[in-house]
Order: C-alpha cells, then structure tokens, then sequence
C-alpha cells in the first residue's frame, strides 16, 4: 500500500481547525425502518458542502513554494473543484479549475464565487482530463488529481479516523465510489484500526468504472446520473489496488434508488443530499437484510444538490405517494358547477393547489369542459376517497398522476 495509517495520521494533524469535524450521527427512524442500527457521517456540512475540502487542502499543504507561485489546476463535476479554489484562495495560490459541460450550474457559480477560474470543456472528467493536460504542460501548473493521489487519499482518509474514533465497533461501512479517493482513505483508516470493519463501496449502476476494473470487465460507464459527483468513467490506479484489497463488495444502484434515497433522507433525517452522498443510504435501503441488526455507518459525501433538482424530486416523491396528485374531471359547462366540485374537494379535506380549466384545446363536446385540479392528499387512500366522492355527483374524473400510474 502506498498510504499508511500513519500517513492519514500525519494528515489528521495537519488539516485539523482548516476543515470541519463534521457531525456523525445515529440516524433513528432510518435505523428503525431498516432493522439496524445505522449511522451518518455528514461531510456534506463541510464549508464547500463536500468532503473533497480533505483531501484539497491536504495536498495544496504538500506544495512545494515554487509550485504554490505558479498555482494548481483540478479537474471536477464540481465538490472537488469547490474544495481545490476554497483552500487555494484562502492560501493565496492561483487555481484554476476545468469543469465538464454538464456540471450543475449551482457547483460552476459557487466554484467561480470561492476565487477559481472556471473553465467548461466535454461533457465527462475524462474528456475535462485532456484539457487540463494542455494547460499543465503549456503553463506548468501542478495537477491536483481529484482522487488517485497519496496526500488526497490520506486527507480522505481522516473520514474514517473520526468515524472509528466515535463508533469504533462498527460492523460495516458503505462509501459512495467514483475515482475511489474516498473509499480507499477510509479503508485504509477502518482496516488499521478495526481490521474487523467489513468495507462496501456503492456505484451508479450507469458508471460502475471500478468494479468493473477490478473484475477485468470491459467498460461501459455513460449516460445522465444524478449522482454526478461519482459519474466517473475512469477509476484510479493506486485506488483501486486498495479498494481491491480491502473492500468486501461493491453495490450498484439505480436512478429510482438513487432518487429514492434523497428523498428519504429529506423526509425521515432532514439531511439534504447529493444524489453522490445518497448512494450509500440507497445500497441499505435495498440490501436491508445484509445488514439487519448491525451496526453500520454512510457517508453522506456531499450536499450540492441544484435548488432546482431538489424540488422535483421532492415534488415527484409526493406524486409517487399519493401526496399530490392531478385529476381530470369532465362536466357540463354550466355556472356554479366548478365551485359545488371545489366545495366536495374540501369537504373531503383535499387541498386543491391549482386548477387549469380548458375548454378550446381538449378534444370534448362543444357544451362540456374538462377541469384538471391538483391537489394536495394525506395518501393515495385519500385519493380514491376524493375520487368517489366526485362520481357520486356524476362527474366524470380521471387521476393522471399518482403512485397508481406511474
């Protein structure tokens, strides 16, 4: 192994007071659904919303000054890249930061906003690698690598310290994976002091680079994830010969689990997360009785999630449940009728949100309407409740979204 235990110690010391000691909590009602006793590590309260401020800082603290005048450069879907231009500007060091086309907006301002150049370029890491290989040769600046790297895997690693420093008895440990920084410097911690510890990473199943790699599979990684944080088509070198050691199994979860598991984390433990940072609530939730009874840990790696991206999925979450639902209703056009069907809606205690009334576009009779309301429910029982209570007044309805028919 190139990183020791010793050397993640040396990086505990060094970047202790500059980054946060984040909280690492038991995660109650979780545990209660899954029938273990499960435990968060929220790096996604670190100052840049992610642990990669670890490993940034550990490695722009082992520049040499000469490097330090020239300045650094990072590739990044944008924690790494937000971690890099943190601790770079507030050591006074140049950074510029090559990000890919498709990175979250919200990530591209913040990074611009902690002092960095930003530069877009290709849709994946790999394809902002070339670019940053350019610059570096043209300019001379020193490559900060967002993951296979010793200094950025011992600043990962101080993860695991305080995680077995809290917990020391854990079972097991689930860690999202993309390039492998983060799961390999854990590894490394847990096994050295815990060697008990059972490791799981967790991939995209759209991006699963490093099993793949270390199953010697052909690679197959593309496609629109929302874990963008772990979107990774390259694995690292001196990762995966870590990970290949000391992990014990690599889940791969899908776009519903992945979106799923935000939205539990949003509505049982209030923790906002990335779709990266979800992954390993995403790999319990679907493997609950691999880990029945034990006592186990995640990280939540990240919490930069786009505003945007948030609120549909929160939004799509109640459809799925029944909490929001949109229905259709065909009536005679006659006055008052809307008002006597908003009337039974409340009184069945449905919480009418919008209503679109339509009568050129839809394809009904000259004298009918269609009315689409949404409206807020309890669950999808008190749907069917609303729903019949409207076709006892003979008015024709439809439900067009609801867990139902999805």
């Amino acid at each position: 192994m190139t990183v020791t235990i010793e050397d993640i110690r040396q990086a505990a010391d060094e970047i202790r007071g500059e980054v946060v000691r984040t909280p690492f909590v038991h995660a109650k009602r979780l545990s209660k659904i899954l029938g273990c006793e499960l435990y968060l590590k929220l790096e996604s309260q670190q100052f840049s919303g992610s642990f990669k401020d670890r490993g940034a800082l550990y490695r722009i603290k082992n520049l040499t000054d000469a490097q330090k005048e020239k300045g650094v450069i990072a590739m990044s879907a944008g924690n790494h890249a937000q971690g890099v231009a943190l601790h770079a500007n507030r050591m006074g060091i140049p950074a510029t930061i090559v990000m890919p086309e498709t990175a979250p907006f919200s990530k591209i301002e913040r990074t611009r906003a902690l002092g960095a150049k930003v530069i877009l370029s290709g849709e994946t890491l790999d394809d902002s690698r070339k670019v940053v290989d350019e610059i570096v040769a043209k300019d001379g600046l020193t490559f900060v690598h967002p993951y296979d790297d010793e200094h950025v895997i011992a600043g990962q690693g101080t993860i695991g310290l305080e995680m077995l420093e809290e917990q020391p008895d854990l079972d097991a440990i689930i860690v999202p994976i993309g390039g492998g920084g983060i799961l390999s410097g854990i590894s490394l911690a847990a096994n050295a002091i815990n060697p008990g510890v059972k490791l799981y990473g967790v991939e995209a199943n759209l991006f699963p680079s490093m099993s793949q790699a270390i199953k010697h599979q052909p690679a197959t990684s593309g496609g629109s994830t929302m874990a963008d944080g772990i979107a990774v088509k390259e694995p690292g070198i001196i990762t995966r010969e870590i990970i290949d050691k000391l992990v014990e199994d690599i889940f791969l979860v899908d776009e519903s689990q992945i979106e799923t598991a935000i939205l539990t984390l949003v509505e049982e433990q209030k923790v906002v997360s990335e779709g990266a940072g979800a992954t390993g609530v995403a790999a319990i939730l679907n493997n609950p009785e691999k880990f029945k009874g034990k006592k186990i840990a995640t990280v939540i790696c990240g919490g930069n999630i786009d505003a945007r991206m948030l609120s549909g999925l929160l939004m799509r979450g109640l459809m799925r449940d029944g909490r929001l639902v949109r229905i259709r209703t065909e009536m005679v056009d006659q006055p008052g009728l809307l008002a006597k069907i908003s009337s039974e809606i409340g009184k069945a205690r449905g919480n009418i949100i919008d209503v679109m009334h339509q009568r050129h576009f839809y394809d009904v009779p000259a004298k009918m309407v269609e009315i689409d309301f949404i409206i807020e429910t309890r669950d999808s029982e008190h749907v069917d409740e609303i729903v019949e209570c409207l076709k006892e007044m003979g008015i024709a309805t439809r439900i067009l979204s609801s867990r139902s028919t999805d």
